[in-house]
Order: C-alpha cells, then sequence, then structure tokens
C-alpha cells in the first residue's frame, strides 16, 4: 500500500511542542489528562506529534466530526494508521483494509451480528454470566475486570469460535488470555507503539515471546477452522460456522487466513473493549447515588424483563450503558484517517497524506453538549437525541465498529443478569482511574467489589 505525504509543506493546526517522544509517552500514560491539557490550550482542533508516526490532529468538534465521518468513501485511507495492529490482528483483518476490500469484508462479517442471529446469543450470554459468577463468596472482595474478561472471553469462544470444551478450547483459552495481557500495562504496550522495541531476541525476550505465543495461536486457530470446513454442521449457530458459509458478490468465501485475522480481530474488538465498558458500568452503577435503585425498580417492575430480548429495551438500562460509554469511552479516538485528496474541515485545508483523528473522549466531554460531564447522569439519555457526531463511542462513518449492536447486547444482558443475583457494593470507595491496556484504555486492575447479598 502507497504512503500518502502531503504534497506541499502545510501549516497544521497548532499543538504540544514537546518533542514526540515525550507526546508518546504522555499518550501512554496519561491519555485523558494529556486530551483534556491539548484542548485547554489549543481549543477543538490541535496536532499531536507522536514519536515514529506521522502528525495527527485531532478534532472535537461535532461539525468537524460530520465533515470528515460523512467525506466520501474515496476520501480517506484507514489502514495505514491502524498498522500498529497488524501484529495482533494480521494483515487480512478489516482494520487494515481499505476501499474495495474493507468493504467486501464487512458485507461478509456484518450479518451474523444483527437481527435474529446475535439475539440467538442472549441466553448464552446469561448462562456464561450466572456459571463465572456463581463463584463469588458473599462478603469477600472480587477483583472486577478479571471478572468480567472472563464473561466476555467465553462469550467470544462459544459465540464467535464456536468452542466450549475439548482439547482446543483447553490450550487456546489460556493463549489467548495472555495475548490479550501482552498489552495491558503502558510498558507492555510500548512494543504496539515503539516499532523499534519489536525484536526478537529470543523466546525470552517480550518481543520473542510474543511471536512464539502468536505461532502456536495461529496453530490452534487453523486446525479449528479446518475441522469446521471439513465436518460442516449446518445446525451450528457460532460466528464462524457463518463466515465459513458466507460468500462475496462473486461467490467467493474467505481465505483460512482471512478467517484466522478476522477471529483474532474480533476476540481484541469484542472481548477487552466489553469487559472494560462492564467493570465501568459496575463502578458508576453503584459509586453514583440514586442509580442502582433506578435501575432495581426498572428491572423489578418489568415482569417480562427475565427474557433477555426484553432486557435489552429496558429504557434506563440502556441510558445506563450509553452514559458508561459516555463519559469513559474505551476507544480515546476513532480510527485515524489519512487524507487522499483535498480537504476542507471547519476553515482548515488539509493536504494529501494528513492525518485527521475524531477525539471521542473530548467530544463526549463537550459542556454546550452534556452539561456536567465528569458527572455520570443516565438520564441525558433519555432527555435528548444526541447526533452520532456528538456521541461516537463506537466510532463512525464506514468504519462504524461492526459489533457495535452484539457490544451494548451483552452489556445489557451482562448487568441485568448479575443485579437479578446479587447486592454489590464497592470495596473501597476512592475514584477509579483508567490506564492503558494496549490501544484502548481500562479501569485500574485493582478496582474491587463485593457480594453482600443473594436476590
Amino acid at each position: 500500500m502507497t504512503t500518502l505525504v502531503p504534497t506541499v509543506a502545510q501549516k497544521l493546526p497548532a499543538g504540544p511542542q514537546s518533542p514526540p517522544f515525550i507526546q508518546s509517552l504522555h499518550w501512554l500514560i496519561r491519555p485523558f489528562s494529556f486530551m483534556e491539557d491539548c484542548k485547554r490550550q489549543y481549543g477543538d482542533c490541535f496536532t499531536i506529534r507522536f514519536w515514529g508516526f506521522k502528525p495527527i490532529v485531532f478534532f472535537s468538534h461535532p461539525q468537524a466530526i460530520k465533515d470528515i465521518l460523512t467525506a466520501g468513501p474515496n476520501q480517506f485511507q484507514v489502514a495505514e494508521s491502524n498498522k500498529i495492529l497488524r501484529p495482533l490482528v494480521g494483515a487480512h483483518s478489516i482494520f487494515l483494509l481499505d476501499g474495495a476490500a474493507h468493504q467486501r469484508q464487512r458485507q461478509l462479517l456484518m450479518p451474523p451480528f444483527h437481527g435474529e442471529r446475535m439475539r440467538a446469543y442472549g441466553q448464552l450470554i446469561c448462562q456464561i454470566t450466572e456459571q463465572v459468577t456463581s463463584h463469588w463468596s458473599m462478603g469477600q472482595s472480587f477483583a472486577v475486570l478479571p471478572t468480567m474478561q472472563e464473561i466476555t472471553l467465553q462469550v467470544i469462544m462459544r459465540a464467535i469460535f464456536g468452542i466450549e470444551e475439548g482439547k482446543v478450547y483447553d490450550e487456546l483459552k489460556p493463549l489467548l488470555k495472555d495475548l490479550l495481557e501482552s498489552t495491558a500495562s503502558p510498558l507492555k504496550a510500548s512494543l504496539l507503539f515503539i516499532s523499534q522495541l519489536q525484536q526478537n531476541w529470543g523466546a525470552w525476550s517480550p518481543w520473542g515471546h510474543f511471536l512464539r505465543q502468536r505461532s502456536q495461536i495461529d496453530q490452534l486457530l487453523y486446525q479449528l477452522i479446518d475441522e469446521r470446513r471439513s465436518h460442516a454442521d449446518p445446525d451450528r449457530n457460532d460466528i464462524l460456522t457463518l463466515l465459513l458459509s458466507a460468500r462475496d458478490e462473486t461467490g467467493q468465501p474467505m481465505t483460512d487466513e482471512e478467517l484466522r485475522d478476522e477471529l483474532l480481530t474480533m476476540l481484541l474488538a469484542g472481548n477487552e473493549t466489553t469487559a472494560f465498558a462492564l467493570a465501568w458500568a459496575f463502578y458508576w452503577i453503584h459509586s453514583t447515588p440514586g442509580v442502582l435503585d433506578k435501575l432495581l425498580m426498572e428491572l423489578n417492575l418489568d415482569q417480562e424483563s427475565t427474557a433477555p430480548i426484553a432486557l435489552t429495551r429496558l429504557p434506563y438500562l440502556t441510558a445506563v450503558c450509553k452514559e458508561t460509554l459516555r463519559i469513559r469511552p474505551v476507544a480515546p479516538i476513532t480510527f485515524g484517517r489519512i487524507t487522499q485528496s483535498r480537504l476542507r474541515v471547519m476553515g482548515h485545508e488539509f493536504e494529501p497524506g494528513t492525518s485527521l483523528a475524531p477525539c471521542i473522549y473530548l467530544t463526549h466531554q463537550r459542556p454546550d453538549l452534556y452539561p456536567d460531564a465528569d458527572q455520570f447522569r443516565p438520564e441525558r439519555f433519555l432527555e435528548h437525541q444526541f447526533s452520532p457526531y456528538e456521541y461516537l463511542p463506537f466510532g463512525g462513518g464506514d468504519r462504524l465498529c461492526i459489533g457495535m449492536a452484539f457490544a451494548q447486547f451483552e452489556m445489557k444482558l451482562v448487568i441485568a443478569t448479575i443485579l437479578a443475583r446479587f447486592r454489590l457494593t464497592l470495596a473501597h470507595q476512592q475514584p477509579i482511574k483508567p490506564s492503558r491496556r494496549g490501544v484502548i484504555l481500562a479501569p485500574a486492575s485493582n478496582f474491587k467489589m463485593m457480594a453482600t447479598d443473594i436476590v
């Protein structure tokens, strides 16, 4: 793929003047406060310079975001901006495709995540949640993040990969958990952001360990794909099986390499992100006065709310999930977009080869859109309908997250299932701060709660 560079020298919007390496450290270690500092000093549009990457222009004004997200499908390259993900998801991932190849992959991937096919997983999500939380002991604290990660990983393995027991499951699950943990801190995440660290000095080195681990995962995934191809079962409804039968407009199926890369993409995009959002949700529900009482009242009043599909339609539960994704979006920015031709955005003229990034976090913190933006208030989503340029936790445009509906579905079911069975309390009252996990952000890993009663 050709990497564009600006055709002429251009003056980019102002931004921090510290060396790119220092800006990269701020982005790794204190991303929210770094973005807030830039917003205070430079306004709705500023330029960040990361070490080893071309400058990125951040936007947080809805009109600018609309200008970017509604530009034509050939206006941008996105794959180049996502190149740091290639070691994790592979070259055939939808994250690493542009143009016709990207559109083909979206059309193949989207059907299993919508409609009746998605709703068929509702009971499975509830059962997994009940099974994972059945080990909680009354009066003993538990780490919230690992619990949510266990739930979402089991959902991925059973609903998407279609495996729940046996040799492949037993071998693959710990490898996938280890892979996800490989970016679990700013130090570990630096392997993705700083290419100079990607040196294989043997199995004892961080990058060498990662490569050996990835090879083991590949071997198991290709084995799984081969077995599923060889023993087609029309009664299976897991997403891998559905993708094996999918055909593009020319009648061609996905290759084994494409399936492998998309399975890892769904793992990366659907496991950690949903787990982190769930952990944040339980924090805000139990740290914000009145929210838990309103949720329990809604669950108790709706006599049909035990059915998974009914749970997902509860308005206050929906508002709680939306507000969680607003106040602490898992991804701080959308995918970066590199201009293919000259583009004007809110008075700024950008030459081809310029990298632009709508900033989800700063947009969600705008006081003109969200009064008292630092306060958790689900009611704002019952009082107002926000546009996709004002509220965009799953990105937007032709890069809107394919798993958006599935993630929201899963969030609601896990929250409702747990609240229907347990009464929880925060183990500590200190505010929980976000921490870096790869390219996304999570609540601190030491966040703990306690089950005080069984309903």
